[in-house]
């Protein structure tokens, strides 16, 4: 660990001097830088989740900006933060890798932190009532609510949402350590590098030990991290019934019994206890508004909404002047039509991965045991770079001359389907137990207990694994409409494929041109679909 710190403030000539190689024994080496960016954006994301999400949620008003902020800000692909954040972290840290860590680090944290506020959000806007009124009636104050209640109702969510995020990271790597916009390359040492060098070269067998290294690095995180957190979040689940089946860990049995490990926690502990009891921000939410303090609402309401009417407009204007230097009118309608064949792919792929993955979800959701078999599979198969399986549809699209439109379209949803897969798991596992017992007692079975039962209760689950395994396609299609295998390239009709051709050309005009549509076709299908079903499920589905 040591080492890997240490690499990370070299100077940046030691990236040239020491290019990547794909010898196997670099691997150790690779995987720990690696593992240590998508560490570092994980804490990240979780005070970026923490503080935003909860914003969203409590603020009538920030939330009305943060949310389609949110759906925006998922659909940018990490090349469209590359393009310009690599030269800005590089400035700040001049000569030195850390300036480029910083940029991949802020890669992989763009694509791990969307998802972690949805659940969060979600799960704060579906706090039981009964719990809410219990939290009244105590007088805890707006911080002791968050830790004492809201914070651990929306756990069990969160922990397989950050299993996603991780599984995410991976799934981008290749993007974010093999930098490359316009005339900067800087291929940093991991395993996001080591595979790109890999496809360059048409070497499968250095394919292999990449995929072996992922496989074993996943299980140990998995093994050390995730499992723990599984159990220990299972402590919080809303349920009036004892469960027959825990979750077990070995490490976190480990954990508890070790003396040394209860001795050097202790400080810490005591002191979290003590800051999460406090009464900071002591106040009591009021019951109910008066007609005053609801005019009054009303005034602010007008004049926070126009205010954010200019500021959107004045944006508007920026973007079109500064798109107009470089792009004409051909422009924006050929990426209007591109963002149509980009949304049928969308679409469709998320319909089909619905319905494949939430009956599975449940299945392991409501088996212990089971998702502690399929967790590290789940999360390897989440985590498997489309980058890695550019040979086995680039060569036979090649050879049988098949239709790259339909045929590429697959990558896109490789990685983003199991974002649906772990928020099902996620509410199914969260699904009070007593519920699934009276729903035995009334001998509910096939489609009458998923319509009455089951679907219910996982349905605000569902549309947060929609949404951002929507947003995460969008995201997907800068590296899957375009795959490529030594000199042969691929290329569909996309978006996607747009703003990587751009990116590579470094023609920034039109890299905003494309972002800016992307980000336009992704609000409007979260306001037509999603936003709704996310409503309607906050009002009918809450456990209470």
């Amino acid at each position: 660990m040591a080492l890997g710190v240490a690499g990370t403030l070299g100077p940046l000539a030691e990236l040239k001097a020491r290019p990547v190689s794909l010898d196997p024994v670099m691997l150790p080496w690779y995987a720990l830088r690696t593992v240590m960016r998508m560490l570092a954006a994980m804490a990240a994301s979780l005070v970026f989740t923490l503080i935003y999400a909860t914003l969203a949620a409590k603020s009538r008003r920030a939330g009305f900006v943060l949310i389609p902020l949110l759906d925006i800000l998922q659909s940018v692909p990490v090349l469209g933060y590359l393009s310009f954040t690599v030269v800005f972290f590089l400035s700040l840290f001049p000569d030195s890798v850390f300036g480029a860590e910083l940029a991949a680090i802020f890669a992989i944290f763009t694509s791990q932190a969307w998802n972690m506020a949805f659940s969060f959000y979600q799960a704060l806007r579906t706090v039981p009532l009964e719990l809410d009124e219990a939290s009244r009636a105590f007088r805890l104050s707006a911080w002791q609510k968050f830790w004492r209640l809201e914070f651990p109702f929306a756990v069990p969510g969160l922990v397989w949402n950050m299993m996603m995020s991780m599984s995410g990271g991976w799934f981008f790597v290749v993007a974010s350590e093999a930098i490359t916009v316009g005339d900067q390359q800087i291929p940093l040492p991991g395993i996001g590098s080591y595979v790109a060098l890999a496809i360059q070269h048409e070497n499968l067998g250095a394919i292999g030990w990449a995929i072996l290294a992922m496989t074993a690095v996943i299980i140990v995180y998995d093994q050390l991290l995730f499992r723990p957190l599984v159990v220990w979040a299972d402590n919080f689940r809303v349920t009036q019934v004892a469960t027959q089946t825990l979750p077990q860990s070995w490490f976190l049995q480990l954990l508890r019994r070790s003396r040394v490990m209860h001795l050097a926690v202790r400080p810490a502990a005591f002191g979290m206890r003590r800051l999460f009891r406090s009464r900071l921000l002591n106040l009591v939410p009021a019951r109910g508004p008066t007609t005053r303090a609801s005019h009054t609402g009303r005034v602010l309401d007008a004049a926070w909404f126009t205010a954010i009417c200019l500021a959107t407009v004045w944006i508007v204007i920026v973007i079109i002047r500064y798109v107009a230097t470089g792009a004409g009118w051909a422009d924006v309608w050929l990426t209007v039509r591109l963002g149509t064949f980009t949304l049928l792919r969308v679409a469709i792929l998320v319909a089909l991965a619905s319905l494949v993955w939430v009956p599975i979800g449940v299945m392991i959701g409501l088996r212990p045991k089971l998702a502690e078999r399929v967790q590290p599979v789940a999360q390897f198969l989440a985590a498997f770079p489309a980058n890695l399986l550019f040979p086995f549809f680039v060569i036979p699209i090649v050879r049988f001359g098949l239709n790259a439109d339909i045929w590429l379209s697959p990558l896109m949803i490789l990685g983003t389907q199991w974002y649906i897969l772990f928020n099902v798991i996620a509410g199914t596992t969260a699904y009070p137990t007593d519920f699934l017992e009276t729903a035995k007692n009334f001998r509910f079975h096939g489609w009458q207990w998923w319509r009455i039962a089951i679907l219910p209760g996982i349905f605000p689950y569902y549309v947060t694994g929609a949404i951002t395994a929507s947003g995460g396609a969008w995201n997907a299609s800068i590296v899957s409409e375009v795959a490529s295998w030594g000199n042969e390239h691929l290329t569909a009709q996309g978006l996607g494929a747009y703003i990587a051709e751009m990116t590579v050309a470094g023609d920034f005009p039109r890299i905003v041109l494309g972002i800016a549509v992307m980000s336009a076709f992704v609000v409007f299908f979260n306001r037509l679909l999603w936003r709704p079903l996310y409503a309607y499920g906050e009002r009918h589905f809450r456990l209470d």
